[in-house]
């Protein structure tokens, strides 16, 4: 069973402090994941890793050769933290650098080398994607969020399981999580539905929603559910239906 989990940067993070990782939660969060490691694809966030130095630099409105590298360096540093954590909670993991085996057109995905990540798990090693800054055929360079990432992965590999942990329980309307929502929902939740409350230039809640909608139209069904809530993530990758379901009936 071939399960994408994203962990938010809002997890791994302080969004509002440049390169402010928390560890403990990394720790914890890589504790939970242990519990399933098997055929894990993990994305995670950039978080204050990312958002921060680019919104700095002007990415992605702007090419800015140093942004690029300084960026990409920043991300990589947190990635490098998540394997650390996966490794001392005894799962065997490898990143994997967006920037090195993917190239955008317009921002989106035009092509993505899959080949490592499939072979990874078939020799029972988690490939650890981010979010990440990457060439761009058309704009010259741009930004790869993780929740897109998600989504082409999650095509590609067929996923019987998708999950996206942020910092709150689910899709909120009203104040409230829903429990699910379809694209017939889209236009009724949309204008409730907002970006990120720190620094992000990848568009927030709003920004999950509509990739993961775009995934349940080809039939694979996802859920955003709070990470941060101890138990939840070791939940999602066992396939309960936690937090607000994307796609499906109601």
């Amino acid at each position: 069973m071939t399960r994408v989990l994203k962990i938010g940067g809002s997890i791994l993070t302080d969004k509002s402090r440049e390169l402010e990782a928390r560890p403990d939660e990394i720790r914890r969060v890589a504790q939970e994941i242990s519990a399933h490691p098997d055929d894990v694809v993990l994305v995670h966030g950039a978080g204050s890793f990312g958002h921060i130095p680019a919104k700095k630099y002007g990415l992605p409105q702007k090419f800015n050769r140093e942004g690029l590298r300084v960026t990409h360096r920043s991300v990589a540093r947190l990635c490098e933290m998540v394997v650390e954590a996966l490794s001392r909670a005894g799962v065997e993991s490898l990143p994997v650098h967006p920037l090195s085996c993917l190239c955008l057109k317009g921002g989106r995905i035009d092509s993505f080398f899959m080949e490592p990540i499939s072979e990874m798990l078939k020799d029972g090693i988690m490939p650890v994607l981010h979010g990440d800054v990457a060439m761009d055929i058309t704009g010259k360079a741009a930004i790869v969020s993780g929740d897109q990432l998600v989504s082409y992965i999650a095509r590609s590999l067929k996923a019987e399981v998708v999950a996206i942990g942020s910092n709150v329980d689910g899709v909120l309307f009203s104040g409230r999580p829903l429990s699910r929502i379809t694209r017939m929902d889209l236009a009724q939740v949309q204008s409730a539905i907002g970006g990120s409350g720190e620094v992000d230039v990848t568009g927030g809640m709003r920004g999950k929603l509509l990739e993961l909608l775009d995934l349940a139209d080809l039939g694979i069904e996802s859920m955003i559910f709070n990470a941060g809530t101890e138990g939840n993530i070791a939940r999602a990758l066992n396939g309960e239906h936690i937090g607000t379901r994307i796609g499906g009936r109601k």
